[in-house]
């Protein structure tokens, strides 16, 4: 009976931690797919596609920004990008965009930002389109012509993968004249908002979800000296070098990826993997198992095996090299105080704004399913796009 009320305790103390760290984030998460859905709602996948003809500088650049206003879910960023490069986009601009899509968006770096600190999210910032580059270099220096043209091939098949229909399905405002304040602020721009809000949502829901129950559970089940041994915490330049190295190891079997690596990268500071090493970690969420898996299936063995690796060293190599010069130039965290709390829910400024940004959300929610896609796109969201007519009209509903 003892062991049965310690193991109902610890399973709460876990819970405890995951409902702090949701109650602490959710305004912020509703805020950033509010943010990214408005982005969305202006910026066609069409447009997408046609801006990413090669691999130079200015494609690359778009490439990033467009992935920047995209959707940070993984599954659906990984078959965008196979989707774009089906249609004739360049592969290193499509992997421009689905990294800069899953690591560089509002969202990302507003919950970052409360659960770890104004340091991390700069250095996501900075590090991300460091790894861009760094990526780029290595697929001029490295990737074999023959090696692409293996993968279209594969591309062109079709395998099913995850969030197929979620992926391709467009959403943006269209028929609508004026700028894109003007577009917004009409009928169908409320609704192409609302559709991308709750899609958002449906898409990545799950990984959220399970990266607070996982951090809520390492966070009250795994003592700081477990961490401490396995990050050198001890030995710094050690712990500086190696920290890089494991955190996307650590990553790959968390099976958790987008907004969902966060809470868990918060676990993993206060334990004390080094700063280069919590910003590997959180880039890494493009190499956890499944995705490889659904590499293998898009684009065949040998270009997921180059894409792990190189992924892989980039990542590592940004993590640390952002730690380097923050250290230089002396805004490196020290202080292992990340945002990880039992439930606690008092009157202050987190109650007052979850309250105003569920209210938001209840809105676009009622929106989405008054005057939007409704069940019926939600159901279309793991299905290709071929199965069904592409789009959602936005002019239909104004």
């Amino acid at each position: 009976m003892l062991i049965g009320l310690d193991v109902g305790q610890e399973i709460l103390d876990a819970l405890s931690f995951a409902g702090g760290m949701t109650w602490e984030i959710l305004w912020a998460l509703i805020l950033g797919f509010t943010l990214s859905a408005v982005v969305q709602a202006v910026v066609s996948k069409e447009e997408m596609r046609r801006l990413l003809p090669d691999d130079s500088p200015r494609t690359v650049a778009k490439a990033t920004a467009l992935g920047a206003a995209s959707s940070s879910c993984s599954y659906a960023a990984v078959a965008l990008a196979r989707s774009l490069f089906r249609k004739g986009a360049n592969f290193t601009s499509a992997m421009a965009f689905q990294f800069a899509s899953t690591n560089l968006v509002f969202e990302l770096a507003i919950v970052m930002g409360l659960l770890l600190g104004w340091e991390f999210v700069a250095g996501e910032f900075v590090g991300g389109p460091l790894m861009i580059v760094l990526m780029v270099i290595a697929f001029r220096l490295f990737l074999k012509p023959q090696l692409v043209d293996e993968a279209r091939k594969q591309a062109e098949k079709g395998v099913l993968g995850s969030m197929e229909g979620h992926a391709e399905m467009d959403m943006s405002i269209r028929g609508v004249q004026g700028s894109w304040s003007q577009r917004l602020r009409t009928p169908a721009g409320f609704t192409a908002t609302a559709d991308y809000f709750v899609m958002d949502w449906a898409a990545i829901g799950r990984d959220i979800l399970a990266g607070l129950l996982i951090a809520g559970a390492l966070a009250a089940w795994v003592p700081d000296s477990f961490w401490q041994g396995v990050f050198l915490s001890d030995h710094p330049t050690a712990a500086k070098l190696w920290g890089p190295l494991i955190g996307p190891l650590v990553a790959v079997i968390s099976f958790v990826c987008s907004v969902g690596n966060v809470p868990l990268a918060a676990v993993l500071w206060n334990g004390g993997i080094s700063f280069g090493g919590v910003l590997a970690f959180i880039f890494a969420d493009l190499i956890i198992l499944p995705l490889l898996d659904i590499y293998r299936k898009y684009y065949g063995w040998g270009m997921a095996a180059f894409l792990f690796v190189t992924f892989y060293v980039t990542m590592a190599l940004s993590g640390l090299a952002v730690e380097l010069l923050f250290e230089a130039i002396g805004i490196e965290p020290t202080e292992r105080n990340a945002n990880v709390m039992e439930a606690s829910v008092t009157w202050n400024y987190t109650t007052v704004l979850n309250i105003v940004f569920l209210l938001v959300a209840a809105v676009l929610v009622w929106r989405y399913f008054m005057r939007g896609g409704g069940w019926k796109m939600l159901r279309m969201m793991d299905e290709p796009m071929d199965h069904h007519h592409h789009g959602h009209d936005h002019t239909a509903h104004a």
